[in-house]
């Protein structure tokens, strides 16, 4: 874990606010709160993972804050009275934790994390079980009674993320490639991916070229839009779901933990589960943003005791 050495605690008055965030690929959520961490307002904004830089993802967190601070009927704290913690994706090269930390406001307490370990502190409430989280990209988290954590995949797009919005789109690309050259059906999943990117040969090479992880991840709808009428769209999403089962059994192959599958796509994926599988899942007692609240208020509170 990444923290600030401030040793404040909530119980201190200089620190008036908690503020928990959120941060991938597609958007920034920010959760504020009280001292004793009550919620009080909550806000988004754009993209805030660390791969897409840093000065990005500060604006953006920032720009979450003020809309928290305003949902709350407040005017923006200055930083110095506030505490922040951070699950963003991004986190796993320890340069770019460096530089993201020395570009912070002079916050009170700061605390950086993986969204990962965010979402899997908030959906358990900080006790044992395991999560799989599929959006834009996809990755399986664990924590185990011994207190061991645990990752699985979360490799990035394109070697990686399987089953996520990204690696659907991909895919979907290359059906609609296939379809163009007579190497497929052209169903209503080519189709779609037509109206999206063109349906000659160079308007398809030319959206390709310029295309990342973000841009597939939107064709993600249209596989799932497809999968009642197409067999190649139905394919796609069988085959999404099985990756993320088989994240959550590496994950966990006893299947003693309470399973929670999150995230846009994992939502969407989870009724494709095995019977089995199916059995563990549990309702998320949080999210992300709330395990970021929970992140610093950990902090604080193992930095009152030192």
């Amino acid at each position: 874990m990444s923290a600030a050495p401030n040793p404040s605690h909530p119980s201190v008055p200089s620190i008036q606010y908690l503020i928990g965030v959120d941060g991938g690929g597609t958007g920034t959520r920010a959760r504020l709160a009280r001292p004793d961490g009550r919620p009080i307002g909550d806000g988004e904004a754009g993209p805030s993972g660390l791969g897409q830089g840093i000065a990005q993802a500060w604006q953006h967190i920032q720009q979450a804050i003020e809309k928290a601070f305003a949902a709350a009927g407040l005017g923006v704290a200055p930083p110095a009275i506030c505490a922040l913690g951070l699950g963003l994706a991004g986190t796993d090269l320890a340069q770019r934790r460096v530089e993201f930390l020395a570009a912070a406001p002079g916050l009170a307490r700061i605390a950086l994390e993986s969204d990962a370990y965010t979402t899997l502190i908030g959906a358990h409430e900080g006790r044992p079980g395991a999560v799989v989280a599929a959006g834009t990209g996809s990755i399986g988290s664990a924590l185990r009674a011994d207190g061991q954590l645990l990752s699985v995949g979360g490799w990035g797009f394109p070697i990686g993320d399987e089953g996520s919005g990204a690696w659907l789109g991909l895919r979907a690309m290359r059906h609609a490639h296939r379809a163009f050259d007579g190497r497929a059906e052209p169903g209503e999943l080519a189709r779609s991916v037509w109206k999206v990117a063109g349906s000659s040969r160079e308007s398809l090479l030319d959206w390709c070229e310029r295309a990342g992880q973000h841009a597939y991840a939107a064709l993600a709808p249209l596989v799932f839009d497809a999968q009642d009428s197409d067999p190649a769209a139905h394919k796609l999403v069988v085959e999404a779901a099985a990756a993320l089962e088989a994240i959550a059994q590496a994950l966990d192959p006893a299947g003693a933990l309470p399973l929670v599958v999150t995230g846009s796509v994992g939502r969407r994926l989870e009724p494709l589960l095995s019977t089995r599988m199916r059995a563990r899942l549990v309702a998320p007692a949080g999210n992300s943003a709330d395990g970021a609240l929970r992140l610093i208020r950990n902090v604080l509170d193992e930095a009152s005791l030192s």
